[in-house]
C-alpha cells in the first residue's frame, strides 16, 4: 500500500479554547488520542508508512506518536516551520518523505472505507489524482463537486453550483505530478489544486457509499466519539 500523509498542521480555530494548548489531532476520542484511532485505521488497510504533515503544537504529536513503531507503522514528520504552509503547501513540502504514489487524508477525518479498491480504481484512470467522493445532497456540507460516475469534472469550493451533488469525503490519492503547477510555492490550499486538476481532466473520482466522521466541530467530535465507542473490536 502507498504512503499516506495526513496534514495534520491546522489552528482547528472550531474547537478552541481546547486546541490552543492541545493539537486537534491529541483530542481524546473514545478514550485515546484522536491519531491513534486514525493510525489503527490505516494499519488495518495495510499501511505501512505514514507522514504526518504538523504545524500548530506539532511537536506534541510527535511526542505521543513518536516513530510509530507501537502502531505497527513507520512515522515520519514534515513540519511547516515559521508559517503555516496551507492544506497543499504543507503536502509539497513532505514530497521528499513520499513515494511516487500517495495516499492523503485529512488530520481531523476518520473514514471508515477499504482502500484497496480506492487504489485500484486510480491505477485504471492513469489519472495525475484521484478524490473519493460522497452524494452528499446538502446534508453534510454545500456540495461542491461535479461527478460523473468515473471523473470529477468540477470541484469549487467558493462558488459550488446548484447542481453539485457531491462532496469531497475526504481521501485522496497524488501523483507528485499533481503539485507541479505549485512547486515553489510554500502557501496554498490543496482544494485550489484539485479544482484545476479537475478542470484539466486529470481529476478521477471513486464514489463511497458509507457516511464520513470528523471532529473538526464539537458536532462532529461528539458523533465520532460515539461511533468509535461502538464499533466491534475486531474493526478496531
Amino acid at each position: 500500500m502507498p504512503p499516506v500523509a495526513i496534514l495534520a498542521g491546522g489552528l482547528a480555530t472550531r474547537l478552541r479554547p481546547v486546541t490552543e494548548t492541545v493539537p486537534k489531532s491529541l483530542i481524546s476520542v473514545a478514550d485515546q488520542p484522536f491519531i491513534a484511532h486514525q493510525l489503527q485505521l490505516l494499519r488495518r488497510e495495510r499501511t505501512e508508512r505514514v507522514v504526518l504533515c504538523v504545524g500548530h503544537l506539532g511537536s506534541m504529536i510527535r511526542d505521543v506518536v513518536g516513530d510509530g513503531h507501537q502502531f505497527g507503522l513507520d512515522v515520519a514528520y514534515s513540519f511547516d516551520g515559521d508559517r503555516l504552509r496551507g492544506t497543499g503547501g504543507a503536502l509539497g513540502h513532505a514530497l521528499g518523505l513520499l513515494g511516487p504514489t500517495f495516499f492523503v487524508l485529512y488530520g481531523d477525518s476518520y473514514l471508515d472505507v477499504s482502500f484497496a479498491p480506492i487504489l485500484a480504481a486510480f491505477r485504471r484512470s492513469g489519472a495525475l489524482a484521484l478524490m473519493t467522493v460522497f452524494r452528499n445532497d446538502g446534508r453534510w456540507d454545500t456540495s461542491n463537486v461535479l461527478f460523473d460516475g468515473t471523473w470529477v469534472t468540477r470541484y469549487d469550493k467558493r462558488d459550488p453550483a446548484p447542481n453539485m451533488r457531491y462532496i469531497d469525503y475526504g481521501l485522496s490519492i497524488l501523483t507528485p505530478e499533481a503539485l507541479d503547477q505549485r512547486r515553489g510555492v510554500e502557501s496554498f490550499d490543496l482544494a485550489d489544486v484539485f479544482s484545476a486538476l479537475a478542470a484539466a481532466g486529470q481529476l478521477a473520482g471513486y464514489e463511497i457509499k458509507r457516511r464520513f466522521y470528523e471532529i473538526g466541530t464539537p458536532d462532529g467530535l461528539a458523533q465520532t466519539d460515539h461511533y468509535l465507542r461502538g464499533m466491534r473490536p475486531e474493526r478496531q
